[in-house]
């Protein structure tokens, strides 16, 4: 079985991914991890980001294996790294290439095929997995997610204003929704969970909810 969350930055994804893989005992699968790992192993080799046919080539030789314990890329332990800026600024250009996303969702659809997962991202339930059992658009207004990674950036010692983060999560927003590769939109049948106000706790109580009704409305049509 597949569930899929998509959603804006700062709507709490992978807190609820997490959250919820750790209670049904599943695999979580971060594939934003999976996109930073190309772009570390690309800065790290001297692979030009303007060139998508060999990011492309460098992504299908990569072994990136994302553990609970962290993320490796040909067995280097890339856990720390790949959420640097340096590393999230490559992961942006990376990420908007059509070949190399066609490589990633390869890969990606290669590891639900041998166990039950939680997948998160932009473009999993509408590109990824279309045919996934639950799928979920999480999202939050803008100023509660905007908040969140200010607080957040605040906790890890980085100044920055409010304002500032709102403006460029804004930009952020709209840049994924216009591009031509996996834009962020929710899919046709996707369930709609705001989560202003909600505990992570809450919401995973929520998806879970819908996992136990997706079960039950199987076992019905069988």
């Amino acid at each position: 079985m597949i569930v899929t969350l998509d959603g804006p930055a700062g709507a709490g994804k992978s807190t609820a991914a997490r959250g919820l893989a750790r209670r049904l005992g599943w695999r979580y699968l971060d594939t934003g991890a999976m996109y930073r790992g190309v772009a570390w192993a690309a800065l790290d080799r001297g692979v030009p980001l303007d060139d998508p046919r060999a990011i492309a080539d460098l992504a299908a030789s990569l072994e990136i294996r994302l553990e609970q314990d962290g993320v490796t890329v040909d067995g280097v332990d890339v856990s720390r790294e790949i959420r640097t800026e340096r590393i999230t600024a490559a992961t942006r250009r990376v990420a908007d290439e059509p070949a190399v996303r066609a490589v990633m969702v390869a890969k990606q659809r290669q590891v639900a095929e041998r166990e039950d997962l939680v997948s998160e991202g932009r473009d999993q339930g509408t590109v990824v997995f279309p045919d996934a059992a639950v799928k979920v658009f999480l999202t939050a207004s803008p100023e509660e997610r905007a908040g969140r990674r200010h607080s957040e950036r605040a906790a890890a010692g980085e100044p920055t204003s409010l304002e500032a983060v709102l403006a460029t999560q804004n930009a952020r927003d709209a840049a994924d929704a216009a591009r031509a590769a996996g834009p962020l939109k929710p899919a046709a049948d996707a369930v709609w969970l705001e989560t202003d106000g909600l505990s992570p706790e809450a919401v995973v109580e929520k998806l879970v909810e819908l996992v136990a009704a997706a079960r039950n409305a199987g076992a019905g049509n069988g």
